[in-house]
């Protein structure tokens, strides 16, 4: 399998591959490469939509000069703590940052928030994240503005007083409950769309299914980030057996590990609410 950087003749060939309608898979099939870095490719250069290959092979270039500019010779690859391989972990963040892409966060948030989430410490300054990243001061600025405004990102000061931007090890818990929440507001704008369309025409009656539908959805997702928070503050030896599991008898999540406590005496579990406006029937 080949490595390196993909070359302008690839790019044109995934061009061809995506105005054709093929699937990452099958366009990292025919060049030899992975998946992942088809994926990552196409989703850094404007989606599956607006991909260009000319476009594509002139921003990586430009990319490469400036990460040259910003960073000192033999600087690619730092040394990383606790015996990690500096290529691996660059390579998991290129990873990382493409599954968040792929989930509907804008790149450069991704990338912010995939820098930040690899740390030890879990924060960096806004200088160390436009040299890690090499971007402008600008671009880091507006992926935190956009991070903070959905509670994944805070601001802190440090010993030096110099601004930290920090991700908490309750940074899921945030993302699902901001997911929820725009759910939610689908839920009310499908519901005004009801009453535009009229409740019982075919627009209407798909709009209010709709409605239902986000609306369970949204609440199954806020109760169940709910339930399982006490699980992202978990830390390496604090189970019973020394693994960090939380105790048994406290519910079971889906993937078949124990949940904590609801903080109500009992595990949290999911109340059925009537609709509501009762399911509209069209004729078959």
């Amino acid at each position: 399998m080949p490595g390196g950087r993909l070359t302008q003749q690839e790019r044109q060939q995934i061009a061809l591959g995506l105005g054709d309608g093929l699937a990452y898979a099958e366009i990292a099939r025919r060049l030899d490469r992975p998946t992942s870095t088809i994926t990552r490719e196409v989703m850094r250069n404007g989606g599956p939509t607006a991909y260009r290959a000319d476009l594509a092979h002139r921003a990586t270039e430009h990319r490469a000069r400036r990460r040259r500019r910003a960073a000192p010779r033999g600087a690619e690859a730092p040394a990383q703590a606790h015996g990690r391989d500096a290529e691996e972990v660059r390579a998991y963040e290129e990873t990382f940052t493409t599954a968040m892409m792929q989930s509907g966060m804008p790149a450069m948030m991704s990338r912010v928030m995939a820098a930040l989430s690899l740390t030890d410490s879990g924060s960096l300054t806004a200088s160390e994240l436009v040299r890690r990243l090499g971007v402008s001061p600008a671009s880091v600025s507006k992926a935190i503005a956009f991070l903070e405004s959905q509670g994944m990102v805070r601001r802190e000061r440090d010993a030096g007083r110099r601004e930290r931007y920090v991700v908490d090890d309750d940074v899921m818990y945030q993302s699902m409950m901001a997911s929820a929440r725009a759910m939610a507001q689908l839920v009310r704008t499908a519901r005004q769309g009801v009453g535009v369309l009229g409740p019982h025409t075919p627009a209407g009656v798909r709009f209010g299914n709709i409605a239902r539908f986000l609306d369970v959805v949204a609440e199954g997702t806020a109760r169940a980030a709910e339930q399982a928070r006490a699980i992202l503050h978990t830390k390496p030896g604090t189970g019973p057996d020394g693994t960090g599991t939380p105790p048994a008898g406290t519910g079971t999540l889906p993937d078949g590990t124990a949940a904590p406590p609801s903080g109500r005496g009992e595990t949290a579990r999911p109340e059925r609410h009537p609709p509501d406006d009762p399911p509209v029937r069209t004729a078959s």
